[in-house]
């Protein structure tokens, strides 16, 4: 048995984010189910779990770069990379919240991680988060946070108990949202970021104490109940699965949230100094509602509601240098729907792609495309845009990225909530989309076309090429920063001194195990003396496979490769 930690150090910082991933993951669906404040878009526990997604893999990164060493890192590199992670990767309204609550848990916890660092890292994080919100309401995640730093306080103990008393405060606060918020005592349920919050401080209990905390209802009689339609009771689902009649599906919009809001949700990363994001707080307010700006030294994530995209957009240029720029049409759930209202088509195929020259390739197939660049992911409220702009009865999605499984999932059954028959094929790499897309045909059946897409994309190895950014073990040896990588269906294959030589190898590796087709994507800056050499490279040693190139664009590799 692990032995448990006197504070929270780096090792129990990974394992709190670890837990804590698990936990919404398995939470995910019921936390959407019932999100329906501020905005009733069912993707709270979606969001949620894409932003501790971030905070843990820059945990992960910090230990990664000690992996050669004897020692594990300091906790403060630990908490620095949680906070910094979930910033730069936080989702939504409640994400953003989450994001400012780690990051000023870290700013304390980065002193220290005993019980008394703990107890004030708490206080500083809920006073954060309510000085983020432009206009802080009771019944929230602010109401759950500030409840768990006060029982925090109550407890003088080490720290396994104050992590327990900050965990039942917030359980009880959270009973308590849907006498606090009207919104959420007619739908019957608690406060969606709330529970996630509950979620995130049970995995914090466990990875302190080593036990998974009790969940469940939490009040004196045993559940938490609001009045529902006109007087009858539900339980409320406390940091546990729903109770007593609770919905387990996506909820309807009350009716004071089917109409008048905003249109757009608009996310960006900043860099402004202070004084700059006080002048862009009021700017913002005044175009729209639901406001947090979370951050600081020169970095800021904003997160607004609006009806003028554009504006909140230029905002952010006047205050710095906004990017990482998403924009989310509510549609339906906001009572703006600005989607021609034409006759939707039957089917159509949307497409995630690493760069700006496949997506117009990919758009001359008659796809919707998404491009994901370099460090930006998109997030799953840009799938579901995608989704809806694709206007169609059936739609095929396919993320063209391992790392995307759970954000096209959660868009996928996002969309399915709104009419639209989603399939979601597999695809772990841009060549197998454009294998999958190569045989797409509208006009036949929708399993029989997903069927053969599926086949298209499993029977296409996908390689690419990466520069190693240091020392580091892999599966084919040791490499050095500045080595290039050859990567076969995602692991290290060959380490080589450049691009060309290491792509030869690869494509040898691969055409080894037979092959007709070679499909080479290059990168924005890779020559096209390269494709020619290659192509060559497999002429001469491969008589009966064909090559085709395409550009990529601005893409995070020089070069994919894909062997039908």
């Amino acid at each position: 048995m692990p032995q448990l930690p006197d504070d929270l150090d780096a090792v129990a910082v990974r394992t709190w984010c670890s837990l804590a991933l698990e936990a919404l993951g398995r939470e995910r669906a019921e936390i959407d189910a019932i999100n329906v404040y501020p905005i009733a878009d069912g993707d709270t526990g979606t969001n949620l779990y894409l932003t501790v997604e971030s905070a843990a893999a820059a945990v992960e990164a910090v230990f990664a770069a000690h992996e050669t060493g004897t020692t594990a890192p300091a906790t403060a590199d630990a908490v620095r990379a949680m906070a910094h992670g979930a910033l730069i990767g936080a989702r939504g309204n409640s994400g953003t919240i989450l994001a400012q609550l780690l990051r000023g848990m870290a700013g304390v916890l980065a002193d220290g991680g005993d019980a008394a660092h703990l107890r004030l890292a708490l206080t500083r994080a809920a006073a954060a988060a309510r000085q983020a919100v432009a206009h802080p309401v009771e019944g929230t995640v602010l109401t759950v946070a500030t409840a768990a730093a006060e029982a925090a306080q109550g407890e003088e103990r080490e720290l396994r108990a104050v992590v327990s008393a900050a965990y039942e405060g917030a359980r009880a606060a959270l009973a308590k949202t849907p006498e606090q918020l009207a919104v959420l005592g007619r739908a019957g349920v608690v406060d969606a970021g709330g529970r996630g919050l509950v979620a995130v401080l049970g995995a914090l209990v466990e990875a302190v104490t080593g036990q998974a905390p009790v969940r469940g209802p939490r009040t004196g009689s045993g559940k938490a109940a609001a009045p529902v339609d006109g007087g009858s009771v539900v339980g409320l689902p406390v940091g546990g699965v729903p109770v007593d009649g609770l919905v387990d599906g996506p909820l309807d919009c009350p009716e004071d949230l089917d109409g008048g809001g905003p249109a757009f949700e608009v996310i960006y990363l900043l860099e402004a100094r202070d004084e700059q994001v006080d002048r862009l707080r009021t700017r913002l307010d005044a175009l729209g509602d639901s406001l947090v700006v979370v951050g600081g030294d020169g970095l800021w994530h904003v997160h607004v509601h609006v009806d003028d995209a554009g504006a909140a957009v230029e905002a952010g240029v006047e205050a710095g240098r906004p990017y990482r720029i998403r924009i989310t049409h509510f549609a339906t759930e906001s009572g703006h729907d600005v989607r021609v209202q034409a006759e939707p088509a039957q089917r159509a195929v949307v497409v995630v792609v690493p760069g700006d020259g496949l997506a117009g390739l990919c758009t001359e197939a008659g796809a919707t495309t998404v491009i994901a660049r370099p460090g930006e992911p998109p997030a799953s409220g840009e799938l579901v845009d995608a989704i809806r702009r694709a206007h169609a009865r059936e739609v095929v999605l396919l993320p063209n990225d391992a790392a995307l499984r759970h954000t096209a999932a959660a868009a996928a059954e996002q969309a399915r909530t709104e009419g639209v028959r989603v399939a979601l094929v597999p695809t772990r790499a841009a060549v197998q989309g454009i294998a999958a897309l190569a045989v797409h045909e509208p006009d036949r059946g929708f399993d029989e076309d997903v069927v053969a897409m599926t086949a298209a994309a499993g029977a296409t190895r996908y390689a690419e090429l990466a520069v190693a950014e240091r020392q580091s073990w892999t599966m084919a040896g040791i490499c050095q920063a500045g080595d290039i990588l050859g990567l076969i269906d995602g692991d290290v294959a060959v380490i080589g001194a450049d691009v060309p030589a290491t792509a030869r190898t690869v494509l040898d590796r691969m055409l080894a195990a037979g092959g007709e087709l070679v499909t080479l994507v290059l990168g924005e800056d890779v020559p096209d003396t390269l494709a020619d050499a290659l192509e060559e490279h497999v002429r001469e040693g491969y008589l009966a496979v064909d090559t085709v190139v395409y550009r990529g664009g601005h893409q995070r590799a020089p070069l994919l490769i894909g062997v039908e």
